[in-house]
């Protein structure tokens, strides 16, 4: 963030907090617009786009050495037309150039990412992440690449029409579903998916792969949805199980989540989950809460519930704004050093705690020998309560009471530092995904303030992002802009039904059908699945389809779930035949990568084993009496909708669910439905009874 407050230049109008972070720089910033780019093609000069995010450690690290420079700016500025994107606000942009990098350097790429692009096409010349100041490991200084790639383009200006035709057909291909050997089951794909996990699967720390170690959301849920199945391979399913719970158990313990406030950091940089980077993306908790809901209904596993009321409570408290809508991430710094909001020196500590307080955590967190972060404590759960009793005399109930004591001091201290910086702005798919989590637990564990954190943020959304019909993809101090994506509208959805699951309002149901309908008119591709953009987007250098998970889910895989979600619940068979074109397409390269692919499996967990759909009529406690009991008797299995009589935006089948003079219940699979349920004790016995479909 830079400290020159001299004349600011175009991002000072930007709503980004990114963009608004290098609006001070001596470079010459242009958002990514028709002005930088017009300029570029009339004065014939490469673009250098660079991309990043507020909460990124070397995007940070990269402005402090060039970008505040005024050396290096005077280099940038005399040679080329600089552009500043935020990957959060343009992710259509980013998804673009990180394939770019790595089509040119066969890496994957990260942030910063810094791509040199020609004036006319935008077709990338060079590309990579962070440069360094000075030379350092073989690596070119940045102001070496900035002088290099002017000389570059200036001697093969002859030879770059071969170039870019050659990028184009590069770009084409990566947009090619790679097809594979068709599977003669849709559910083997699972197994297989299963089975490459436990390739990958680290016995010792859990988690899946070496360090860096992200946590992988998509492929936890796919696992749960698989432990739940029948299949000949009962060991399959142990292992499913267990590789599920230990990374679950390993992440919460960790240094991955903040022992004192809760919210989960973006990625461990051990193998051990000790250390995290710690900035805190929205998406990740986000993701990681229901998750964490569902697992705590597995026997033996209630602890989780813990662990997901803490996340939730921090996602109310740390970034849900007072409009509603949840802000988008927390810096890993903050005093220009990473991590030092949320470490301890073992002086403080004994400072702060009675004897006792510290005796306890300094074995519950294993405080003892060099400190595990640059000289202080960044806590993780090293022994288990059991352990500390032992090691005291105390009682667990002592033991628990004074922990909790300790936390609350060290919350207020804390809370006294100097804080990380918080990207405000708003992203509609972040908060769909979110609304989706807090419903979710809501619903499930019994807790209203979720459920209402949740509607205000959808409230937010449809007040200030929903206009004339379509969505605005990121909301900032009033203004809302940029055409949405397909994650905006498939991740939104979703946390529309998870919220009528819980209860029903006729302008969500309407809302829920227009984001359908939009994503089916200008999304969808003829051969099937969804593209990144709309038809009536900006034209950029291609039109990405998104396959396989990333950060988050996959559009595609989403889109599948809400699709035949929406389908069952309605009976349009159109919905049901959307999904299954997108999940035939996906289905084609899955099996390449089929632990990618988590999202896509549970959509074909809907079409594979669609869970039952039980739509309750009635009216005041007894309507909600009704669907509370229903959900503690099967709360992973059954999709529950209680419908007020006076409800009128019922489309399709719905229509025919009637209400009665008392409540009535409706249990159906996929088009069929039992008679009228009357009587909640029958209700009851007939779901007793589907124990073994369910």
């Amino acid at each position: 963030m830079s400290k020159n407050q001299g004349k600011p230049n175009r991002l000072i109008n930007e709503t980004s907090p990114y963009l608004l972070q290098h609006a001070y720089n001596p470079v010459n910033w242009y958002p990514w617009g028709s002005e930088a780019l017009e300029r570029a093609e009339r004065e014939d000069r490469v673009i250098l786009l660079s991309i990043g995010y507020s909460a990124c450690h070397w995007c940070h690290v990269m402005e402090r050495e060039s970008f505040e420079s005024e050396s290096t700016a005077e280099l940038m500025n005399e040679n080329y037309v600089c552009i500043k994107v935020d990957r959060e606000e343009r992710p259509d942009l980013d998804k673009i150039y990180q394939t770019a990098h790595q089509l040119l350097t066969k890496r994957t790429g990260g942030w910063p990412l810094t791509v040199f692009i020609t004036p006319d096409e935008h077709i990338p010349i060079y590309a990579g992440t962070y440069f360094p100041d000075k030379p350092v490991r073989g690596m070119m200084s940045f102001s070496m690449i900035l002088r290099r790639i002017t000389d570059h383009y200036e001697q093969l200006k002859g030879d770059m029409k071969r170039h870019n035709r050659i990028m184009k057909e590069a770009f084409e291909m990566v947009n090619k579903v790679q097809s594979h050997e068709e599977l003669s089951e849709e559910n083997l794909l699972m197994e297989l998916a299963v089975r490459t996990l436990i390739q990958q699967y680290d016995p010792v720390y859990g988690g899946f792969g070496g360090a860096p170690k992200f946590p992988q959301s998509t492929q936890l849920e796919f696992l749960l949805a698989f432990t739940q199945r029948e299949f000949e391979d009962e060991n399959l399913q142990q292992r499913s199980f267990s590789m599920a719970v230990h990374t679950l158990d390993a992440m919460a313990e960790g240094g991955l989540r903040d022992q004192i406030d809760g919210g989960f950091c973006r990625y461990s940089v051990d193998d051990r989950w000790e250390i995290p980077h710690f900035e805190k993306m929205l998406y990740d908790n986000a993701l990681l809460l229901p998750i964490y809901v569902d697992a705590g209904f597995f026997p033996g596993q209630r602890h989780f519930h813990d662990y997901a009321i803490q996340t939730a409570n921090w996602l109310m408290r740390e970034m849900q704004s007072p409009f509603g809508g949840y802000y988008s991430s927390l810096d890993a710094d903050s005093e220009g050093e990473e991590g030092k909001f949320y470490i301890w020196s073992r002086e403080e500590l004994l400072k702060s705690l009675t004897p006792d307080e510290f005796r306890i955590l300094e074995i519950r967190y294993g405080l003892r020998g060099t400190p595990n972060f640059e000289g202080q404590w960044h806590f993780r759960i090293v022994n288990s309560l059991e352990t500390v009793a032992e090691r005291t005399g105390f009682s667990l109930p002592q033991i628990e009471h004074d922990l909790e004591k300790a936390r609350r001091k060290l919350f207020l201290i804390r809370d006294k530092r100097e804080r990380p910086h918080r990207d405000e702005k708003i992203l509609a798919s972040w908060n769909g995904l979110t609304i989706k989590g807090m419903a979710r637990a809501g619903r499930l564990l019994n807790r209203p303030d979720f459920i209402e954190s949740a509607e205000k943020s959808l409230k937010f959304i449809q007040e200030n992002m929903w206009k004339n019909g379509r969505l605005f993809a990121t909301a900032k101090d009033d203004r809302a802009h940029l055409n949405a994506y397909l994650d905006d509208y498939v991740f939104l959805a979703d946390g529309v039904l998870e919220l009528l699951n819980f209860r029903w309002k006729d302008a969500d149901m309407k809302f829920l059908i227009d984001l359908v309908e939009v994503m089916l008119r200008h999304f969808e591709m003829e051969d099937g699945g969804f593209s990144f953009t709309s038809d009536d987007h900006e034209k950029l250098l291609f039109r990405s389809i998104p396959t396989h998970d990333e950060a988050t889910p996959s559009g595609n895989g989403v889109a599948v779930q809400v699709l035949y979600k929406t389908a069952y619940l309605i009976g349009d068979l159109r919905y049901e035949l959307a999904a299954g074109r997108a999940a035939d397409m996906l289905c084609l390269s899955a099996p390449n990568i089929p632990s990618a692919y988590g999202s896509l499996i549970c959509g074909m967990e809907q079409r594979l084993y669609p869970r039952p759909l039980l739509v309750i009529r009635g009216e005041g406690d007894e309507l909600n009496e009704w669907a509370k009991v229903c959900t503690e008797v099967k709360p992973l299995q059954l999709m529950i909708y209680p419908i007020q009589a006076s409800a009128e935006f019922l489309p399709g089948e719905l229509f025919d669910r009637k209400s009665r003079d008392g409540t009535v219940a409706y249990l159906c699979r996929e088009t069929s439905c039992s008679p009228p349920f009357d009587s909640l004790d029958e209700l009851l016995q007939e779901l007793a009874e589907l124990a073994g479909d369910l």
